[in-house]
């Protein structure tokens, strides 16, 4: 497909305004720096979406100085002119949402009538937090996950069970309200006390305090499916945020240690109610290695010195969690799986200032397991840790890339690790990160 035509609207837009709705989509297992590409799409479209996941995501936005760690809220917020939506597919932490937005406040960022929030959102309860937490506890080996123990996974759970999950806009109807959660407290009391041995938990203490969070928050609760299709309807510019990475999608991810909610492109219908041909196009997000947070199979792992000066060069530590990266090689077999699945129109790869100083760099190509090479990436977990990870070797490059601004001052070889990855995943790079500013990009 031509070049020009396919993204002459996008890289004009930088200079004017889109007039089409985008999905940024991260590939790998979360922390691509989608909220980097989100921060610099968001100027050209009126709208920014976030569709799933809830407070166990973080996005990082650096402008100038600062810093913005954004958990629930979308990364748009930073644009006064950008209306900030979070759809119903997110699993709401009320206290966490109230944090976030105080203390964007107290920075000068306004946070009023730009931020809407779904009232079909489905809440995160302290039970659940405390059900994350005690499952954790007394898991053991492999069967722990890496939970956050932000409550997520109990929320989606008690969602699709049908019987316990509550929508913000439940809380609006005290009575009713009040009587589902006695209901609900009462079976999740029986079964901390009978699984854990956990004290009971206080009723008439999480009402009061849902009450009181939620009148707080009502402002901006609204009808977000109307509002997102009334904004498709009128030709409104939407760009939609993922959070976590499509290796943590709960059907395409790697099963079973992934979040609870479809974080690739099939879950944005679900998560905003806008139909799926309302975007018009999809771009992938990812870092120039590999990191994964918690429990689960990695193939390109590493295990050494490399793996250290990578976590130490990009910061890797959980914007949520605080927790180390684990860290590895690019891993192209996994990408190539991540660009099939979200259909994505192009990438961008993120942190290649990182690689600098590095002589000579690796990138997964293949896999084999029990001594034959596999055509696609396994869905059985168990079969993705065992396979042996078949690297080719590039050269690297000594030259710091932080001041770059065209493809072109990019040193060779990192031009041609770039040429290479786009070979491999059979799909267009359009976006270079190296660094966190929001200046700190090539645009291809």
């Amino acid at each position: 497909m031509d070049r020009p035509s396919r993204w002459a609207i996008m890289l004009s837009a930088f200079g004017g305004s889109f007039l089409s709705n985008t999905c940024v989509i991260g590939l790998q297992w979360g922390d691509e720096g989608k909220g980097k590409i989100v921060d610099a799409l968001a100027a050209q479209h009126e709208l920014v979406v976030r569709y799933c996941g809830g407070a166990n995501a973080g996005h990082s936005v650096t402008v100038g100085p600062e810093r913005f760690a954004l958990h629930l809220i979308p990364s748009g917020i930073l644009f006064e002119q950008v209306l900030c939506v979070i759809g119903t597919g997110v699993a709401l932490d009320l206290e966490t949402l109230l944090q976030e937005i105080e203390g964007l406040q107290a920075r000068g960022v306004k946070v009023e009538e730009n931020l809407k929030i779904s009232d079909r959102a489905h809440l995160v309860m302290p039970y659940h937090k405390l059900e994350d937490e005690l499952a954790e506890q007394a898991a053991s080996g492999s069967n722990k996950l890496g939970t956050t123990k932000r409550g997520i996974g109990p929320c989606y759970t008690d969602r699709a069970a049908r019987r316990w999950g509550i929508r913000l806009g439940e809380v609006y109807s005290p009575e009713s309200f009040r009587d589902k959660l006695a209901h609900t407290v009462e079976h999740k009391n029986r079964i901390f006390k009978a699984l854990y041995g956990a004290e009971a938990l206080d009723v008439d203490e999480i009402f009061a305090s849902m009450q009181q969070m939620a009148q707080r928050l009502e402002p901006h609760v609204v009808d977000a499916t109307a509002l997102l299709n009334d904004a498709a309807e009128q030709g409104r510019s939407i760009l939609f945020e993922g959070a976590q990475g499509s290796l943590l999608d709960l059907d395409h991810g790697t099963y079973p240690y992934v979040t609870s909610s479809n974080c690739s492109v099939a879950g944005v219908s679900a998560g905003t109610g806008v139909p799926f041909r309302s975007i018009d196009r999809i771009i992938g997000i990812l870092k120039a290695y590999c990191t994964r947070v918690g429990a689960g199979p990695f193939p390109s792992e590493l295990h050494d010195s490399t793996s250290e000066f990578l976590r130490e060069r990009g910061h890797e530590y959980g914007t949520t969690t605080g927790r180390p990266r684990r860290c590895g090689w690019f891993d192209a077999v996994a990408a190539r799986h991540t660009c099939r699945i979200n259909g994505v129109d192009s990438v961008a790869i993120m942190l290649l200032d990182v690689l600098s100083g590095l002589e000579e760099i690796n990138i997964v190509t293949a896999y084999r397991y029990q001594g034959k090479n596999l055509c696609s990436f396994p869905a059985q977990a168990e079969v993705l840790d065992q396979v042996e990870p078949i690297c080719e070797t590039v050269p690297g490059w000594t030259e710091q890339i932080d001041q770059c601004r065209c493809f072109s001052d990019l040193p060779a070889n990192a031009q041609a690790y770039i040429h290479r990855l786009e070979a491999l995943l059979h799909t267009q790079v359009e976006i270079v990160s190296v660094g966190p500013d929001r200046d700190a990009t090539i645009y291809i």
